[in-house]
């Protein structure tokens, strides 16, 4: 060990001496969680898909770990989010529903995740990490939600639940409602801000938030601190609107929607390409873990493709919340590896809280689990526990819960379904008739998950508030009541 009482130098050479020691024992990585926004399970090259072309998210998967079955904690785009980072089912937490906009100040102050929830963000800021936010956000918009309250050092993107790509086009219209007086003028045209204060962005949104991101890591490497960078493009989501010379790779694609669709996700693929060349440049690729998922399953209404999973966004199928997922950690990941078992985004909290030396308070509840010893060994990290998903509709909800190779699924207020989704990943043969003491123990368990479930804190429309608060919401009795008629064969 240098000692420093020996050496007679100037007390600045000192303490830069020392800063470089300190560091040069921080051995923790760098975290890079790039999320897509409505990505379909088919949309990447290493998930399968054969229109759509992502070189450069190919080479990381390949380079790291695959999970085939990586789920999120709800098949729509706020409660994952909300799940992501406070490590939490919504339903826990109040945010088991959309954000929307409303007019009315009062209620929009109320609507975010409950600042009691500490993000990960806000752990990883305090274990020393600088960190950082870039694109959407769709967990809050009143100032006490805003990123930079909840441990982030640094934001860069929108507030809302999606935005237009073409700054010239939004810029436009955003003008056009202010010189009209309009003071209740949609999200997704509002100006784009860093840190609080407006900016007047001149890039297609994608490869501005690539470029935030470039920043971000420049600034860890000079402040010679580990970074988080919680990466949320907007893409695919709508409005589809993608730029002219990446609609040309893609003029073989005849359907208008999935050919824009397919250079909306190719333009995140571009901009992670220039990320990675950035890490190498700035040394700190070895050592920095890419994570890389989709919020929920594709809308296939709007270009997405979830083979050979059924149903869309929105759907407790496997195609509303089953996403395409990898870890890439050159350090510590082999590549060329697949994990076959069922994980969650809800793992995430706790692995990197792990993977940063640190730990939560002893009041803060986590679902999830450290999953990074078993990824690297290759064992099961749920071979015990269910993965869930709820999803309330108007009257009734759509249920999911997956355990090994069985899933259990409700939807549209059907009876329950039995899968063995290893062996029918498309959830075409119910086996609830011939397993029927399996779906009642799966079913059973689920319904004792939800015994912790809070009332929402909002509503995604005045329907649904009217259901909570006249008792036709939640009837959970009824939800996981198992029909006699559990061997009705669900259509394919």
């Amino acid at each position: 060990m240098i000692k420093f009482k020996d050496i007679k130098l100037p007390f600045a050479v000192i303490t830069l001496l020392l800063a470089n020691y300190v560091m040069a024992q921080d051995s923790r990585p760098n975290i890079l969680v790039v999320l897509c926004d409505d990505l379909g399970y088919n949309d990447v090259g290493f998930n399968g898909s054969k229109d759509i072309k992502t070189p450069e998210l190919d080479k990381l998967a390949h380079g790291g770990t695959i999970f085939t079955s990586a789920y999120v904690a709800h098949p729509f785009c706020g409660p994952s989010r909300s799940a992501i980072l406070t490590g939490r089912y919504p339903h826990f937490t109040g945010t088991a529903y959309n954000l929307f906009q409303n007019s009315s100040e009062e209620d929009a102050d109320n609507m975010g995740v409950p600042i009691e929830e500490t993000y990960m963000s806000k752990i990883l800021q305090e274990a020393g990490y600088y960190t950082s936010a870039v694109g959407k956000w769709h967990l809050g918009a009143a100032p006490k939600f805003h990123p930079n309250k909840r441990g982030f050092n640094n934001f860069y993107g929108f507030l809302g639940g999606g935005h237009e790509y073409f700054p010239e086009q939004y810029h436009k219209t955003y003008q056009e409602q202010l010189n009209k007086g309009n003071k209740n003028i949609r999200d997704y045209l509002k100006p784009l801000e860093h840190n609080g204060r407006d900016v007047e962005e001149t890039e297609y949104l994608t490869d501005a938030f690539s470029r935030e991101a470039i920043r971000d890591i420049k600034i860890a490497a000079e402040k010679k601190k580990p970074f988080f960078i919680y990466l949320a493009y907007n893409a695919p989501h709508v409005p589809l609107q993608a730029k002219a010379e990446d609609l040309k790779k893609f003029a073989n694609i005849k359907d208008k929607d999935r050919r824009t669709y397919a250079a909306m996700v190719y333009a995140v693929d571009r901009g992670i390409g220039q990320i990675v060349r950035n890490l190498k440049e700035t040394k700190q690729y070895e050592n920095t873990l890419i994570v890389f998922l989709s919020d929920n399953g594709g809308n296939t209404d709007h270009g997405a493709n979830n083979y050979p999973l059924k149903g869309t966004k929105g759907d407790t199928w496997e195609g509303g919340y089953r996403v395409p997922m990898f870890f890439h950690w050159p350090k510590k990941i082999d590549g060329k590896k697949h994990y076959d078992f069922p994980v969650s985004a809800l793992d995430l909290y706790p692995t990197f809280v792990q993977l940063a030396k640190t730990k939560v308070s002893g009041n803060k509840k986590l679902d999830g689990k450290d999953i990074m010893a078993d990824v690297l060994a290759g064992t099961d990290s749920y071979k015990d526990k269910m993965i869930y998903s709820l999803r309330y509709r108007e009257g009734y909800s759509d249920v999911g819960g997956r355990q090994g190779d069985w899933k259990i699924t409700r939807m549209a207020n059907e009876p329950w379904g039995l899968f063995n989704i290893k062996q029918d990943i498309g959830e075409k043969k119910n086996l609830s008739g011939r397993y029927p003491e399996l779906l009642e123990k799966m079913v059973a368990e689920t319904e004792k998950w939800t015994k912790g479930f809070v009332k929402p804190l909002w509503y995604y429309s005045l329907k649904d508030e009217e259901y909570w608060n006249d008792g036709r919401m939640p009837r959970y009795d009824e939800t996981f009541e198992i029909s006699k008629l559990v061997t009705h064969p669900y259509k394919n």
